[in-house]
């Protein structure tokens, strides 16, 4: 495709959040449109076979999914598919709309393949999220949706806000994420310790009488004896993890980058992510979605080898292009 020297550039003259807006605008144009599906993925590439695996119970096409974040509200979730995806997540989803942090909350580091982020889960709420996906094609792979929390909820309230925004969307996703770990919205990660892990956990339960998968997502930057709690209770109470969000730490990029406010994903995430997967698959048999700095199938190859059992992206989008998806996956099986 023709995205590095021709459509990146245009993209990255715009602010970043607009270039997301116009390519997401894009694809949600060209989604009801017979044979667009089709077209697109020809325009990246065959995808190879031979990659299925099943994990938590669902079939996977191949083991690379695309991160919550793309597509918080759920409006690109029949087309994605296109670009080669195993799976997509959407959100995350908040049970009532809220427009999230001031912009600009999104900037690129391209010397570092990075961005930095601090949305703060703008989110459409999760009733029309729900009437949205009700009204479109069923997605052709898994869908997971990312459940966050919204910014003026009392952590008190906290496990039954999830258990409501669980029970409004649990008809339309495959598998299901608890967001604790974001760095943007205030007081979340607190709710990754143990007795406030439990309760959301234990709430969410309560409202899934089927058995869908619950994961949660958990910070790149917990302590030792922090992740050794949070993944004993996830082992009780839920069906896998995602590790990881993105950090606050500023390691590998330039300066200027240290004292912007946001989470930083992308390559400089890609060591702390990989060595965190290694850390819980050593704590742990549930399932792993390795995230974090993924841009090629030695990426993927190394976080799945290293304990993963599913393997997301979403910056190295960005930056290489709807290609990328494809490209990983050929390599993942040997071929060019």
């Amino acid at each position: 495709m023709l995205y590095e020297p021709l459509l990146r550039p245009l993209l990255f003259s715009l602010d970043p959040e607009r270039a997301h807006e116009e390519v997401a605008g894009l694809m949600s144009w060209l989604a009801p449109i017979p044979g667009a599906a089709a077209a697109l993925s020809a325009l990246t590439g065959r995808s190879p076979r031979g990659l299925g695996k099943t994990v938590f119970g669902i079939s996977f096409s191949n083991p690379v999914g695309l991160a919550a974040g793309f597509d918080k509200d759920g409006a690109l979730a029949p087309i994605l598919p296109a670009l080669g995806f195993g799976f997509i997540e959407i959100g995350s989803v908040t049970l009532e709309p809220q427009p999230g942090n001031p912009r600009p909350r999104l900037f690129r580091v391209p010397e570092s393949r990075a961005l930095v982020n601090r949305m703060g889960f703008n989110s459409d709420g999760a009733r029309l999220v729900a009437r949205r996906l009700a009204s479109q094609p069923k997605s052709s792979v898994p869908l997971g949706i990312n459940l966050g929390l919204n910014k003026n909820t009392e952590p008190s309230r906290a496990p039954s806000a999830y258990a409501r925004t669980f029970r409004i969307l649990s008809d339309h996703g495959d598998y299901f994420v608890i967001n604790v770990s974001s760095p943007n919205t205030p007081g979340l990660r607190d709710l990754q310790k143990v007795r406030d892990l439990s309760a959301i956990l234990e709430a969410v339960q309560a409202a899934n009488p089927g058995h869908k998968p619950i994961l949660v997502k958990i910070s790149p930057d917990l302590a030792d004896e922090d992740l050794a709690a949070l993944v004993e209770t996830t082992e009780r109470l839920a069906q896998g993890l995602v590790v990881s969000n993105t950090t606050v730490s500023r390691e590998g990029v330039e300066e200027k980058w240290r004292d912007e406010a946001g989470g930083l994903s992308g390559r400089p995430l890609k060591k702390r992510a990989t060595e965190l997967v290694k850390r819980v698959r050593a704590m742990t048999k549930l399932p792993v979605i390795g995230g974090g700095g993924i841009e090629s199938a030695e990426d993927a190859r190394e976080r799945l080898n290293s304990g993963a059992d599913l393997v997301q992206i979403y910056t190295s989008l960005v930056y290489e292009g709807p290609s990328v998806v494809k490209k990983i996956l050929r390599g993942l099986t040997g071929r060019r």
